[in-house]
């Protein structure tokens, strides 16, 4: 339980930090629907996972990002607490 907790302080201060580091432009972006959508890892861990590209940005239990291929990948991982839709470090300019 105490590892949970621990694991969505961290997500919601990386998300804090994100919302006062952005522009008023970036914040405008965070402003559209599934924008701050971060699903958290749940107990138990997948063990299986099906072969497929969706990718998503892991957030590591050290603040860090990383891009795997599914959110079913990137959860059977230990270090990670949380994904997000789509690959880290890409901006869509629209």
């Amino acid at each position: 339980m105490l590892k949970v907790l621990c694991s969505f302080s961290l997500v919601s201060l990386s998300l804090l930090a994100l919302g006062c580091a952005t522009t008023s432009t970036e914040k405008n972006n965070l402003n559209e629907p599934g924008a701050l959508d971060v699903i958290i890892c749940e107990e138990p861990r997948p063990q299986i996972c099906t072969s497929e590209y969706n990718p998503v940005c892991a957030t590591l239990q050290d603040g860090s990002t990383k891009t795997s291929s599914t959110g079913c990948t990137s959860c059977s991982d230990q270090e990670v607490v949380g994904y997000k839709m789509g690959a880290c470090g890409i901006v869509s300019i629209d």
